[in-house]
């Protein structure tokens, strides 16, 4: 017993020692506890509503008495996981702004006292902070807790249920999960499930391909009771569609013919159409039916009945097929999903693992994330009108894809038939038995590096496939077809439908890039659509173009638009044919990025620009564009595209800093001061606009004034802060003294806020242009008027923020300052 009680009153497993640390000041020890200030408020907090807890308890009022406690579980654990520190450095700051936002959400609820912060949470002590800084942060955090309010009571309105968790989030995936096929083939055969719209007859997604075994089972064996797949990259348009079906094309790889019975004497891994199961899932994807991952549905299986049904137009008859499909068919379960691919794996880790098949959406989804980098291509074989020439019957068609260097290689593993599948070096279309103008709607995925584009060509043989094996070894392709994936003039393919030229004539020269890559590609002109091709460049050797033969495909393109622009303004370095139009199109991007509406692409153009531009020449090209439009401009001339730029600079000078910085990186400084140099007499000629007195400059030196101290921060970390400053100093003394005195305020404010003005010696070149301006505003005499008011507002607004500046820590000798404060 004296050996238990020598441990202390308590039992030593109910102790917790803490770690602390001692400060001595004047012989007095305080003693500061080691945990991070954070969770030392989460514990005062948990004290202080504890006793408001129980207080509610005893008042019956149930639900605000439920809410805190709910609140006080969050914060207990929460608390756990910042005492862990196990936590990666983002998500601790993410587990921050939730732990302070649950706080402040806490005390305005229970009508406890506003606690203000840092950008960081931290709570400001009122000691070394300025009474303007502390108004301004109360400020904010009441606007921001009134948010919070208002969410949360929509969240309590009784239509809030699991459609408006779906309409709110920009990003969805469907989850499906195939669990069984059952269907009497006795072949194998390939299933390819995606997502379509009824209405526009258009397959959305990309193939789910499932190879399916003649025994009923998977073809890998290891794939039984593991075939899922999520469709993500889903966004509202996706979801407003008035339809969207799940469908599944199913291809028999086998014999021409099921019925023949003479096998040894069949070709054989023909891939043959077999039939479609189609099921609607509009009600499903948009909330309106509650999906559990534990149901299954059963989508019916209809058959191909003719010869000449096309996989693609049997789609559009099934949706009104009332017939029994006997039992036939797939059984699946699904459930919608909310968020992009890298949220539903942290959300949903019971259902989408690493296993997990992707399947994309076939274009951008409505939010493009970071990293996220799709050069692929999606090809699709349309159709096809082949002439029967001396055969009897029509021909039973196979198109063979594959995508070729100049020099007519085969690029191995280039092309994707369906997500979860192995990449292969060529496809083989489905065959349709003695049709003549075959529509196959067959869409593969083709991902080549975006520097090989312009070195690759996508090359299509046609052969005639026969019934039987001995008379199929005999066949050769009889004609092809080809499309380069860059155009002459140095851009890509476009976007669209693509009519080819098809080929006749010596199969062994069909395989020579150097015969058929003379021959045009289309079967009219680019340049002259219309107009037919002329005899003397329709044939070439042992090939000619055919006048009776036809066919199409269509391509989308998904490469990431900045890395081509980048690219093609780095393969043409030594000349500046190019740069125009591609700052053009890199103005019109951030215009999109600026628009409100897409907001949210500022942080995936940040992290672009930090982690995947790597154009280190593109600086003196975005600077020579930049000033020639400035200088146009400030002539008097037109220059359609300024306003726009002006609009976009801050992030034509963050490409600009970047692009700056890896160039120096590279080649360890060099060019630094001829980098300067063209820095400063690129402000020069901004200056310069700033004093045009033509009346086309007025709106531009608006936008001047607006954007300018946007770029400050990113310029300020390649170019000498003093010379900076003095430029900035002549931007505004420029300006006539009565002209644009509200948008220069403004824009001084914005200067005010900035790293720049922090600094002493910067401080000392900007500080009296500023003062002139506010003291020029204040004595004019007051006429009443809503523009001066308003012009006395943002004046008020200024010298705050000098205050601000001037009394924080970072100002040193600030006196100095204030004795320009009251010179002035």
């Amino acid at each position: 017993m004296l050996s238990y009680f020598q441990q202390g009153i308590f039992p030593k497993s109910f102790i917790h020692i803490k770690e602390v640390t001692i400060e001595k000041r004047r012989n007095i020890e305080n003693i500061i506890p080691a945990e991070i200030p954070l969770a030392q408020e989460v514990t005062t907090t948990l004290w202080e509503w504890g006793s408001i807890w129980k207080q509610l308890y005893v008042a019956s009022k149930k639900e605000r008495f439920l809410q805190v406690q709910a609140m006080m579980y969050d914060l207990m654990e929460w608390r756990s996981q910042l005492l862990s520190g196990t936590l990666p450095k983002d998500e601790l700051k993410e587990l921050k702004q939730k732990v302070t936002s649950k706080i402040d959400y806490g005390n305005k609820i229970l009508e406890l006292d506003l606690i203000v912060r840092d950008e960081d949470g931290n709570i400001l002590d009122p000691d070394n902070t300025s009474v303007i800084s502390l108004f301004h942060a109360h400020q904010e955090a009441t606007e921001k807790i009134t948010e919070r309010i208002k969410e949360e009571m929509s969240k309590d309105q009784p239509d809030y249920g699991l459609s408006s968790r779906i309409s709110s989030s920009p990003t969805h995936s469907l989850y499906v999960f195939v669990r069984n096929f059952v269907c009497r083939i006795g072949e194998d055969s390939e299933l390819f499930m995606s997502l379509y719209d009824p209405n526009k007859q258009a397959v959305i997604s990309e193939n789910y391909l499932v190879r399916w075994g003649s025994k009923g089972f998977p073809k890998e064996v290891e794939m039984l009771n593991n075939l899922k797949v999520v469709f993500t990259d889903l966004g509202n348009k996706d979801l407003n569609r008035d339809k969207i079906y799940l469908i599944c094309q199913i291809v028999r790889v086998g014999k021409m013919d099921l019925k023949d019975t003479n096998t040894k004497k069949c070709t054989q891994g023909l891939r043959r159409p077999f039939g479609v199961a189609v099921m609607d899932i509009t009600d499903i994807v948009k909330g309106k039916a509650e999906s559990d991952e534990e149901k299954q549905h059963f989508i019916p299986f209809h058959p191909v009945t003719a010869e000449n049904d096309f996989l693609h137009s049997l789609l559009g008859k099934v949706t009104t097929f009332k017939g029994d499909s006997g039992g036939q068919g797939l059984w699946v379960t699904m459930k919608m999903l909310v968020g992009d691919i890298i949220q539903i794996r942290k959300d949903y880790p019971h259902l989408v693992d690493r296993t997990t098949v992707v399947a994309r959406k076939l274009g951008f989804p409505e939010i493009i994330m970071p990293g996220d980098v799709r050069n692929d291509i999606y090809i699709t074989l349309l159709q096809g009108d082949f002439d029967k020439y001396n055969k009897t019957t029509q021909r039973n068609m196979e198109v063979i894809m594959c995508v070729c260097a100049e020099d007519g290689k085969t690029l191995s593993n280039a092309i994707c038939v369906g997500a979860g599948d192995k990449p292969m070096s060529e496809y083989r279309s489905v065959v349709y038995y003695q049709v003549k103008q075959p529509r196959w709607m067959e869409t593969v995925k083709v991902a080549v590096p975006i520097e090989d584009m312009q070195r690759i060509h996508l090359r299509f043989m046609f052969r005639h496939r026969s019934s039987l094996e001995s008379k199929d070894k005999g066949e050769k392709n009889f004609a092809m077809s080809y499309v380069k994936l860059m155009k002459e003039d140095g851009t890509t393919l476009q976007d669209g439908y693509h009519e080819l030229a098809v080929l006749k004539g010596d199969s062994k020269k069909m395989e020579d890039a150097s015969a058929y890559l003379t021959l045009p590609s289309y079967r009219h002109h680019m340049e002259n659509k219309g107009a037919t091709l002329s005899r003397s460049s329709s044939s070439v050797g042992g090939l000619s173009v055919s006048s009776r033969d036809g066919f199409s495909i269509s391509t989308l393109f998904l490469q990431d638009t900045l890395d081509a622009l980048f690219n093609i303004m780095m393969e043409h370095s030594q000349s500046n044919e190019y740069d125009i139009l591609v700052f053009d199109a890199l103005i019109y991007i951030i215009g999109l990025i600026a628009d409100r509406k897409f907001q949210h692409f500022n942080t995936v153009l940040e992290a672009y620009i930090q982690q995947h531009f790597s154009a280190t020449l593109a600086y003196k090209k975005l600077m020579t564009v930049l000033k020639t439009y400035l200088d146009t401009s400030s002539r008097g001339e037109q220059c359609e595209p300024i306003l726009r730029t002006l609009k976009a600079l801050e992030y034509v000078f963050k490409f600009i800093v970047r692009s700056r910085t890896l160039f120096s990186q590279l080649y360890e400084g060099k060019e630094q001061m001829e980098f300067e140099e063209s820095m400063r007499r690129l402000f020069e000629s901004i200056n310069n606009l700033m004093k045009s007195q033509y009346k086309t400059t007025i709106l531009l030196q608006v936008a001047a004034l607006k954007y300018i101290p946007s770029v400050l921060h990113d310029v300020e970390t390649v170019f000498d802060a003093k010379l900076l400053s003095q430029l900035l100093y002549e931007f505004y003394t420029c300006i006539p003294p009565v002209k644009l005195q509200k948008q220069k305020v403004q824009s001084m404010n914005e200067i005010v806020q900035s790293n720049l003005f922090k600094k002493q010696e910067c401080r000392d070149i900007l500080l009296p242009v500023i003062t002139r301006e506010l003291k020029e505003l204040l004595e004019q005499k007051d006429d009443g008027s809503q523009q001066q008011l308003q012009e006395k507002r943002f004046c008020v607004e200024l010298l705050n923020s000098i205050l601000e500046v001037l009394s924080s820590q970072d100002a040193v000798s600030a006196h100095d300052d204030r004795d320009i404060l009251d010179t002035d």
